[in-house]
């Protein structure tokens, strides 16, 4: 079974975890995943299994560069990760007004740089961040560049502030709320994350790991669950094959083609071959699934 499967990710739950338990309910080993989320985070969860991920890296090229996440924090401390599964390492009094927190955010939004937290994947001379944070060593990461397209104060209930923010691919969302802290002058920590769309992945078209769980379990299909490897692909234009060419582009030959250079969808008979490049006339195989 090859494609993606739309998961509405819920908290407590590792990506890779998820994945693999995806690919044994449609029996394959193959998998990955379209970004990541942490434990704590809910939400858009693309899992490609089969041959379908080595569409990976065409789907991230191709996709529109934006994420969507809900997200909530509470002033007044601050965590070793940032969120409410850390260590509380720092407390402050101060909690802000709603202008305070406003201007907060419109001067994030108009940052090209964040420093991402130091629990995260990122890799310091070898070793993931987190690895050496938790392990009691310092962990300094320099400034990377990002782009928050909106980030919206939405309200509070009780002593929860919510927001929702539209950034690029990079951005952490607890590095968000330890610089809305910052620039209210005191200390926040993440109550909550969900992200509703991603790589042109919607919340609205995912569905729960127990959902297909239970289905599964009650010999129900689930393959209409299972997105076709070409969904994803963006604006890459088409090339349609004659059958006689097909068997021969599969097997690594070139097709003589008066399409432009550049990158193409491969198609026959309405059936998605995988990725060509159209090179001085000749179309050749990138990625075939």
């Amino acid at each position: 079974m090859d494609g993606i499967v739309i998961i509405d990710k819920e908290t407590g739950l590792f990506s890779r975890r998820i994945g693999t338990r995806i690919a044994r309910m449609f029996g394959t080993k193959k998998f990955g995943h379209i970004g990541t989320l942490d434990e704590m985070a809910t939400g858009v969860l693309p899992i490609v299994i089969g041959n379908a991920t080595k569409m990976i890296p065409f789907i991230e090229e191709n996709t529109e560069n934006k994420k969507t996440y809900l997200f909530g924090l509470k002033f007044g401390f601050e965590t070793d990760s940032l969120d409410i599964l850390g260590n509380t390492i720092k407390e402050s009094e101060v909690v802000p007004g709603d202008i305070e927190i406003k201007d907060a955010c419109a001067k994030i939004a108009e940052s090209t740089e964040q420093i991402p937290p130091i629990y995260s994947a990122i890799h310091i001379n070898g070793q993931r961040a987190y690895d050496l944070a938790r392990h009691g060593k310092s962990v300094e990461i320099p400034a990377r560049p990002v782009k928050i397209y909106e980030l919206e104060y939405t309200g509070k209930k009780g002593d929860e502030y919510n927001f929702c923010v539209t950034c690029s691919r990079g951005t952490y969302v607890r590095a968000i709320v330890r610089d809305i802290a910052k620039f209210c002058d005191t200390l926040a920590t993440t109550t909550y994350i969900r992200r509703t769309f991603t790589n042109g992945f919607d919340i609205k078209n995912a569905v729960r790991l127990d959902f297909l769980e239970n289905l599964v379990n009650n010999n129900e299909r689930i393959d209409k669950y299972l997105m076709q490897p070409d969904c994803a692909l963006g604006d890459i234009p088409v090339i349609n094959l004659g059958d006689k060419d097909v068997e021969f582009y599969k097997n690594g030959g070139f097709i003589k083609t008066d399409f432009g250079d550049g990158q193409y969808r491969v198609y026959s008979n309405k059936t998605f071959i995988g990725i060509g490049r159209v090179v001085d006339g000749m179309l050749k195989p990138k990625r075939t699934l």
